[in-house]
């Protein structure tokens, strides 16, 4: 197979801030849930409700997404989703119970899920490693930046709403953005003029689902990614919590930590991107998750707070290449013929596994301490190590 050309600067940039978009709200729930959770006067685990409805949409439009994308093209995609998710979250600025704003949460997976799975069916056969990488590097930027921002917000005595309605202005704007530049991304979509190689959609046009489906590649992968997100989202999401009631922080200190939590997912990814082109990916994700392993016994450990913010840092960085290496090498798991469909299977279930166990993760925490959430991410970086070992000794 021969390498395919250099993709332009122009697209490079854009992709990248698409996975700002993605990131942004993902980093605000965290730190925003206890004032929300106050101000509708509902129980922590409520978040549930919440990340549920997100993934009914995340799940159902990015299973679709290989479909649409062959028909509407990756700018008109994300010009759609983008301001699908610009309105999304002008709902959670202005919803007046919990209710509205999981129902604005099933709109916000919609937007989101097709973004996330047509961009990255397109980086699998346009981008290499480092760029892939960095990639899902500006999503650890997006992420690390919506802390920082509903912590501004309520420093400054603003409500949580303020956060929301910053980031929908954002999404605002990167919709206009995507929609001025839909022809550039028609004419260097995978497999298009400047690329040698058939891209995954090409590919895997002539073959059924059911084929796809039935390869045990696909679930074992998938099953891989769900437990990586899990791990990825529950400690962005409960940290906060962990460092306050937990560890005696105070808030503003708490968030800024969380930040830094996925300020270190994004300089991994850009650090890990160059390694993994000199090093080889088999390599990098082996240390990656052991890493992870190492980051959450930290967390988990009875000591000051300073441990475990250590250990959010390091389980940061080492998460940091996993998803993206293990989406780049979709295509030697199961085929290029099968590529784009089970890229979004994949984001599919990591959808539901980031959802469901973050959400259980909340029922544990509620019913014991928040000292569980040490143990339990250990497990799930425990786990996701055995998968991972599981899936290379079946290739």
């Amino acid at each position: 197979m021969s390498t395919p050309a250099p993709p332009r600067a122009s697209l490079l940039l854009l992709a990248y801030l698409a996975f700002v978009s993605l990131g942004l709200p993902d980093g605000l729930i965290g730190v925003g849930w206890p004032s929300i959770r106050a101000d509708f006067d509902v129980p922590t685990e409520a978040v549930g409700l919440v990340l549920t409805a997100g993934t009914v949409g995340y799940l159902t439009s990015s299973v679709l997404a290989g479909f649409t994308l062959a028909r509407l093209g990756v700018g008109r995609l994300l010009a759609g989703s983008t301001l699908l998710a610009s309105l999304a979250l002008t709902g959670y600025a202005t919803s007046p119970v919990l209710a509205v704003m999981t129902a604005c949460a099933l709109v916000l997976g919609l937007g989101s899920g097709a973004i996330d799975s047509g961009l990255n069916a397109y980086a699998a056969g346009a981008f290499g490693p480092r760029h892939m990488n960095w990639m899902h590097a500006f999503f650890g930027l997006g992420v690390a930046i919506g802390p920082l921002i509903m912590t501004g917000a309520l420093a400054n005595g603003l409500s949580w709403r303020w956060g929301y309605g910053l980031v929908a202005a954002a999404q605002l704007a990167l919709a206009a953005a995507f929609a001025l530049t839909v022809r550039a991304w028609r004419e260097r979509g995978a497999g298009g003029p400047g690329s040698p190689d058939p891209g995954p959609q090409e590919a895997a046009a002539p073959v059924r689902v059911r084929e796809t489906l039935r390869l045990p590649a696909v679930w074992l992968g998938s099953l891989a990614f769900a437990v990586y997100v899990a791990i990825e989202i529950a400690a962005g999401l409960w940290a906060f919590l962990l460092l306050t009631e937990g560890r005696g922080l105070t808030a503003g200190v708490a968030g800024v930590c969380v930040s830094g939590y996925w300020g270190s997912l994004f300089v991994g990814r850009v650090v890990q991107g160059i390694g993994s082109e000199r090093l080889g990916a088999a390599k990098v994700l082996r240390g990656s998750l052991l890493g992870m392993v190492a980051g959450t016994a930290l967390i988990a450990l009875p000591a000051p707070a300073w441990v475990a913010v250590a250990g959010l840092l390091v389980l940061g960085f080492a998460a940091a290449p996993v998803f993206p290496l293990l989406m780049l090498t979709t295509a030697e798991r199961v085929g290029a013929a099968h590529a784009d469909r089970t890229i979004g299977v994949q984001i599919a279930v990591a959808g539901l596994g980031g959802a469901l166990v973050p959400t259980g993760i909340g029922v544990l925490v509620s019913n014991t301490s928040v000292q569980a959430l040490g143990p339990a991410l250990t497990v799930l970086a425990v786990v996701l190590f055995a998968l991972h070992a599981a899936t290379t000794r079946r290739r």
